[in-house]
Formats: structure tokens, C-alpha cells, sequence
């Protein structure tokens, strides 16, 4: 057989290339993959908004630091500033994953920790947008479908928590279907993981005490279980008396999300009411201020809204601190340390200081023509801002998100 001629060399060397090329494009489309968009400015200063509504935006913010406004997407955790602006507008910073999705993201100073569905966890550095480190979590197991805004997945990340330990150290607390671990905030080390049961426990949030909370009905009747967060020993099980079967606890008195939480609720499955309890070294203590669902926490101060008067009342004793009866029937919206936002049925934002009652602000929630013709969704309060979520006056729980929100920019945001 005689030599192959050049023309059938070149033939193959390119065919050979061609599927070469191919091959890199498949791997580059299909296979893992990150992006990482730092920022090119400078990080920007913390801003003195006027106090009133700023702007509306199509996704739920999470305020960094005071200065930075960060947002989640399918596959994609990113920035934008100035905190103050009136629009969302090109990314400070990005970071993507790839087929991973994202589901948590939570923020401690200037460090922003994103959680993926394929357990693992990124934390990135919120002045540069740069990964700070990387660490293997448990699985986080099923998560439902975030709503277009992403306001479950910044201000409510399931399973992410964090907290300070007893020896100053912030820790980060991942839980999951299975398991549940705690790592070094500053560099991402494991400081223990622990297998728990599947189907029997849920992680409920931590405690400003440098605690996990979780309810476990493994090994008998459901019993809140208080885990030491910086060594995952488990220092207390407990029982509220007269518990139902089916024990149902809420955090309440939270810095963020589920994070840093004074004060629990338990309630049976279908009850409205509940108990209330402060939470700290040892079991908790009652706190009957915080029976029923339209009390909130601030420290030891409890703020109340039934019969449409506002009070604030001590946590442990129940003793009336202040009163106010001129605002009408209000709702809760959130509560920051300092700050307690409620929203009127006329849809004005008012702020009060829990320790005095006292007026900070007072504003409508309202901008442009769009109207007070809606009805409060997710909420969220920090560094004196507060978001909201508006949704059509009739949607429906199983509504789709065009017929869940009021229109395509549908969270307020304002300064307090």
C-alpha cells in the first residue's frame, strides 16, 4: 500500500482538530465550570440615604456592609452599588457556577457565603468579589423553587446559618438531609460534621448564644435540641411542657434571617398561636410577652400589634413598657437591632424604636405612580434599609409569578 498522499494528511490533521474543537466546546458548555467577575472600582463608601423610599428593583437585595446591595439568580450570586441607588444596575462584582445551582446566600461583615446545590460552599470576599474559600457542605437535599425576586434565597437561605461562639469565633452552620456541619467563618475549616436522621430532624436556626437549634423526634417525642455550634456537641434536649406531638418552632428575635435568634415560638402543627420563649445558656425561659403570631423581638423587648395597638412589653414579665393606639391596625414588617418597621393599611412604613416606642420615620411606601394597591409579601430590615416584596392585592399562594406580584419591579426598597 502505497504512502497516504499530503492532501489526505492535511485531511485527517484537520478532522482531528475539528473534533478536538468539538470536544473542548462540549466540555466548556457541559462540564463544571466557574466564573469569577471581580470589581474593577474601588469599594465603595457607606452612603446617608434621605429617608424615604429609594427605588423598586426586580430582585430581593441582601445589604452588605452598608454599602452593597447583593442579589441571588439560578446559578449566579453578584453585587451592585451604590447601596442607595434607584435601579439595579451592572454588577459590581459576579460569581457563577455551573451546573450547580444556587440556593442560600447569606452575609457576615464584609464576607458573602453562597450555598450550592451540590453541597458546596463558596464564600466570597464583598469588597472585591473575589473567593475568600471554598468548602464541602452537606447536601442541602430538595429546596423549592424560588419565586422570580429570590427573596427566600437571600433573606431566608435554608439550611445556612450563622453565629458567635463562646470564644469570639464566628461560625458558619450548614445543614442538611442527613447531616450538618460548622466551619471557621474566616477560612472556611471544617470544625466538625455530624450525622443526624433523615426525616426525623429539622435545623431551625441559631442562637445568639453560639448555638444550633434543631427539632429531633428520632428517638422518641419531638424535643428542641440546643447543639453547641463551634464543636457540634449536643448540649441540651428539650421539651416545652404540655408540648403536642407534633412540635412545630419558630425563631424570633433574629440579627438575620435564621441567624443570632434570642427567642423561639412553639405551637402545634395548624395552631396560630403558639408559646413564646427567650433563649440563651440553659433551657429556655419563658416569655409570655411573645404568645401569638403578631409579636416580635428586639433583645428582651417584645412588640405586639393586636387590637391595633402597638406595645411594647417585657419579654420575661409581660409589664408594659409604652403603648401606641394612634396608628391603627398595623402589620409587623421586620425588625432590626435598634428598629422595629411596621406597615399601616394605608401602606405608610413607620419605624419605631422598641426600647421607647418612639417615631423614627414615618413615610408611604410608595413611588412613582405605582400606587398603594397591593399587599405585603417577604420582607427583610438592615443597616436601616428595608425591602419588601408587593404582590397583587388577590394573589394566590399557587398563583404563577405574573399573577403573584404586582409588576416587574415588585420589591420596594426605602431608608429608615
Amino acid at each position: 500500500m502505497g504512502k497516504p498522499s499530503g492532501r489526505r494528511i492535511v485531511v485527517a490533521v484537520v478532522a482531528v482538530l475539528a473534533v478536538a474543537a468539538a470536544a473542548a466546546v462540549v466540555l466548556r458548555v457541559l462540564g463544571p465550570a466557574e466564573v469569577e467577575t471581580v470589581a474593577r472600582g474601588a469599594y465603595p463608601a457607606a452612603p446617608t440615604p434621605p429617608v424615604g423610599v429609594i427605588g423598586r428593583l426586580p430582585v430581593a437585595p441582601l445589604v452588605v456592609d452598608g454599602r452593597l446591595r447583593v442579589y441571588a439568580g439560578a446559578r449566579q450570586v453578584y453585587a451592585d452599588q451604590p447601596v442607595s441607588g434607584k435601579h439595579r444596575v451592572t454588577p459590581f462584582w459576579s460569581y457563577r457556577r455551573w451546573p450547580a445551582k444556587l440556593v442560600g446566600v447569606l452575609a457576615e461583615g464584609t464576607t458573602v457565603v453562597s450555598r450550592w446545590s451540590d453541597g458546596k460552599l463558596v464564600a466570597l470576599d464583598a469588597r472585591t468579589g473575589r473567593v475568600a474559600w471554598r468548602a464541602d457542605g452537606p447536601a442541602p437535599g430538595a429546596v423549592p423553587k424560588p419565586r422570580r425576586t429570590y427573596a427566600a434565597t437571600v433573606w431566608d437561605p435554608a439550611g445556612l446559618h450563622v453565629t458567635r461562639a463562646a470564644d469570639g469565633r464566628t461560625v458558619l452552620v450548614a445543614a442538611g438531609p442527613g447531616a450538618v456541619g460548622g466551619y471557621a467563618l474566616t477560612d472556611g475549616r471544617r470544625l466538625w460534621r455530624a450525622e443526624v436522621g433523615r426525616g426525623c430532624r429539622a435545623d431551625v436556626g441559631t442562637t445568639a448564644a453560639g448555638e444550633l437549634v434543631g427539632v429531633d423526634s428520632c428517638a422518641g417525642p419531638a424535643a428542641v435540641e440546643f447543639r453547641d455550634a463551634a464543636t457540634g456537641a449536643v448540649r441540651t434536649r428539650w421539651r416545652p411542657p404540655d408540648a403536642p406531638g407534633q412540635l412545630v418552632v419558630t425563631p424570633v428575635g433574629c440579627r438575620d434571617g435564621r441567624s443570632a435568634c434570642r427567642g423561639l415560638r412553639t405551637s402545634g402543627r395548624g395552631d396560630e398561636t403558639g408559646r413564646g420563649w427567650l433563649v440563651g445558656a440553659g433551657e429556655p425561659v419563658a416569655a409570655p410577652a411573645l404568645d401569638g403570631p403578631d409579636a416580635e423581638l428586639d433583645g428582651e423587648r417584645a412588640v405586639g400589634t393586636a387590637g391595633g395597638v402597638v406595645t411594647g412589653r417585657s419579654a420575661r414579665t409581660g409589664e408594659e413598657l409604652w403603648r401606641r393606639a394612634d396608628l391603627g391596625p398595623v402589620r409587623i414588617l421586620a425588625v432590626e437591632p435598634g428598629r422595629v418597621h411596621l406597615l399601616t393599611q394605608g401602606r405608610d412604613l413607620v419605624t419605631l424604636d422598641p426600647v421607647t416606642g418612639a417615631e423614627r420615620s414615618r413615610f408611604a411606601m410608595d413611588i412613582g405612580r405605582d400606587g398603594t394597591g397591593w399587599q405585603p409579601g417577604r420582607a427583610y430590615a438592615a443597616d436601616g434599609y428595608v425591602a419588601v416584596e408587593r404582590l397583587r392585592e388577590r394573589a394566590r399562594p399557587d398563583d404563577d409569578d405574573q399573577g403573584w406580584f404586582l409588576m416587574a419591579e415588585p420589591v420596594l426598597l426605602a431608608a429608615t
